[in-house]
């Protein structure tokens, strides 16, 4: 099935200043086995004392969220952390180091780890006790890729998860997560009417308010052993008011043959346009319109497409 995925790129010269907030997402805590999602309590505490040094304010992801649907700008230096899934490492190792900076957090659980009592998995019970310090919410019940799954089974999966959740610990979810980070126009259209105060993903970027989508938030992971800067030197900024009409899915024999794009700001004259393999090419814009025949092959089975208007970037993903 073909997944079309967007998110915000970067600009990664260290000499911007820092720009929007951030959301940051982890999964295990001092569990070397798996070393793509964990991270050490050692580095984690360097990366709270880089914090504290430099001036950044942890927030509860809620007030981000508060901020972006009142269409208003995210102060800079605010940072939120959530941790995905509903590993045993965040309460066996994790938790004690937020407490001790007293920095609050977000967990979004897997509900049919905890409830069929996995191993590697929080319990109810520990779940209970975390709440008291952080804020529990929504994952899915199986974890499952909703891209491939039929309507029926994701909402199946969704309204089994929220029963139990409210069974448990008495709470209806606000927040949701995608499994995976994985979504596309049909599971967003699926998730929609749940009404949650904002759904998240896991694309690299940063939380803007104003041009930000509660629908589409983005998280960027941090794992291994030289996170802890966050990479906060890099300046995220979002292009608003843009519109990519082609491609909408990925291209057919690997090759780009057309991108078109609409700006709002129709005094804008130049433009680049990037793609996967191919890097950038300035265009000329008419009226606020990009028609570019591009005929550009590709070689990845997910690929981007960008345009960059005066120092701001917006991409699409196209993943087969």
């Amino acid at each position: 099935m073909t997944k079309v995925f967007f998110l915000l790129s970067v600009l990664l010269s260290p000499y911007f200043l820092l720009a929007d907030g951030h959301i940051f997402v982890y999964h295990r805590f001092d569990d070397t086995r798996y070393p793509t999602t964990n991270i050490s309590t050692k580095e984690l505490r360097k990366e709270f004392n880089y914090l504290k040094k430099h001036g950044y304010k942890v927030v509860p992801l809620i007030d981000i969220i508060k901020k972006v649907n009142a269409n208003e700008e995210v102060p800079s230096n605010w940072v939120a952390f959530s941790i995905d899934d509903g590993f045993k490492s965040f309460y066996t190792h994790g938790l004690k180091v937020f407490k001790e900076y007293n920095y609050p957090f977000t967990l979004f659980i897997a509900v049919k780890y905890t409830e069929k009592n996995y191993k590697d998995y929080v319990s109810w019970k520990q779940l209970k006790e975390i709440s008291k310090y952080g804020t529990v919410e929504f994952h899915s019940y199986g974890h499952g890729h909703f891209g491939q799954m039929s309507n029926q089974k994701i909402k199946a999966d969704m309204d089994k998860g929220l029963a139990l959740m409210k069974q448990h610990l008495n709470y209806e979810p606000t927040l949701f997560v995608y499994p995976y980070g994985e979504y596309d126009e049909r599971v967003s259209s699926i998730i929609e009417p749940y009404g949650f105060k904002a759904v998240f993903n896991q694309n690299i970027g940063a939380v803007q308010g104003v041009c930000s989508d509660a629908n589409d938030i983005d998280r960027s992971a941090v794992v291994g052993s030289n996170a802890h800067d966050f990479k906060l030197y890099l300046k995220f900024q979002e292009l608003c008011g843009v519109t990519f009409q082609q491609p909408t899915t990925y291209p057919k024999n690997k090759i780009v043959k057309t991108v078109e794009v609409t700006l709002e700001d129709k005094s804008i004259k130049s433009a680049d346009i990037f793609i996967s393999n191919n890097g950038w090419t300035k265009v000329k814009v008419h009226n606020g319109k990009i028609l570019w025949h591009a005929n550009k092959k590709v070689k990845l089975n997910r690929i981007k497409i960008g345009v960059k208007v005066k120092s701001k970037i917006k991409l699409m993903v196209l993943s087969k």
